[in-house]
């Protein structure tokens, strides 16, 4: 496949933008006395006008100059199975945000793979690689980096400090091979069965108790940063209870009132301890909203932004989920949706990843001309992408 090169908007930045150089106003002449007034006597000073102080530069200030085609890529992860990531080369030479593995045996050259696909990334901020690495059931890479039992394991028989030191083995292991971010642990407050048809989670959640899964929580995500991998805690505001699971069609959570004395208080705690980054869930939340959290402004902005104060990154649940498709949104149209609501990073599942990659940056692009989205709003979204991957172009390099 030829890849895209649309108009200037994917070549390299040009030099002025990379150095952000602004130039500043000099002090404007000095009026004339009125010809009636009579004449003072002022002190000496200078003729030399004053340079007004040169703003700092910032990653929204480059972003500016980009174009819109060039800051959607960064706001989309391309999924690929890790048996043949190169399948998704196109996708990251065109600039896609993160790459996401699926898959449940890892080829013992996956570590190479992941090398290789990075070098596409020429002119490129480096792709965030990202995996399902919860434990028990739900793990990708467990024949390369070891295994972790079911989340509700861990808090049934492990300390919190044994929890935090078999994390932080497993992803020293996992940032050796390639992968920089792990999409766990689960705060969703849940006991029973599952994960099937009718429950999001079941083992995959520590418990039904709020301080069990923080406490267990916050445990997995300091093994994940004390191993290099960055953390992503889900699925807000919680799915525990949800009356089915998400990926298999629509369903809703307890009211939002209930929700607030329960299975949001870990997502709270996370927030206050300084989490990077928050995976919005495709339910939706009776007394908040009446759409899929993921497209809502009403859980994002209102909820996730404001009221709680969080200023990283946030990440979509699989925008192909049966929550979205059976209610009639697609994928692009939904990506849309979720960047109008607040999210920064959309995920989604494809036979033919590369042509969904497309058709969500067209998508976005297209919002953006005709009004939907504002470009500013693409570009915090993106700057959101840059400061979890720290990355800082105004030095042309990671920061």
């Amino acid at each position: 496949m030829t890849p895209r090169r649309p108009s200037g908007a994917r070549l390299a930045l040009p030099a002025a933008l990379l150095g952000c150089l602004l130039e500043g106003c000099g002090a404007g002449a000095p009026s004339a006395p009125s010809p009636t007034a009579r004449p003072t006597v002022t002190a000496r000073t200078s003729s030399k006008p004053t340079a007004a102080p040169t703003p700092a530069c910032s990653n929204l200030q480059v972003l500016a100059g980009w174009g819109a085609t060039r800051v959607a890529a960064q706001l989309v992860v391309v999924p690929a199975d890790e048996t043949d990531v190169g399948v998704v080369a196109d996708s990251v030479l065109e600039g896609a945000g993160g790459v996401i593995l699926f898959g449940s045996q890892a080829p013992t050259d996956l570590g190479q793979q992941l090398r290789t696909l990075e070098q596409e990334a020429v002119g490129w901020p480096a792709p965030l690689v990202m995996t399902d690495e919860e434990g028990g059931g739900v793990q990708r890479m467990a024949n390369l980096v070891g295994s972790l039992p079911w989340p509700a394991t861990m808090a049934a028989t492990m300390t919190p400090a044994a929890v935090q030191q078999a994390v932080q083995q497993v992803d020293e292991q996992m940032a050796a091979d390639g992968v920089t971010m792990d999409l766990a642990p689960v705060l969703d407050l849940a006991s029973g069965p599952g994960p099937d048809s009718l429950h999001t989670d079941g083992p995959r959640s520590f418990g039904l108790s709020a301080s069990t899964a923080t406490t267990y929580g916050l445990a997995f995500v300091r093994g994940l940063e004390a191993g290099g991998v960055i953390p992503v805690v889900k699925h807000f505001p919680g799915e525990g209870q949800a009356t089915a699971n998400t990926d298999d069609g629509p369903a809703s959570t307890p009211p939002y009132s209930e929700l607030e004395q329960a299975d949001l208080l870990p997502f709270k705690a996370a927030i206050s301890a300084g989490i990077p980054a928050v995976m919005v869930g495709n339910a939706t939340v009776p007394g908040l909203s009446s759409v899929p959290s993921s497209l809502s402004s009403a859980v994002i902005q209102g909820l996730l932004r404001q009221q709680y104060g969080f200023q990283g990154l946030v990440i979509t649940d699989s925008l192909s989920a049966g929550a979205i498709s059976d209610i009639g949104i697609s994928v692009p149209q939904a990506a849309v949706e979720a960047v109008e609501a607040g999210a920064d990073l959309v995920l989604y599942t494809s036979d033919d990843p590369t042509a969904t990659f497309d058709q969500v940056v067209d998508a976005l692009v297209a919002a953006v001309a005709q009004g939907q989205l504002s470009s500013a709003s693409l570009d915090a979204a993106a700057e959101h992408v840059l400061a979890v991957k720290g990355v800082n172009l105004c030095a042309g390099r990671d920061g």
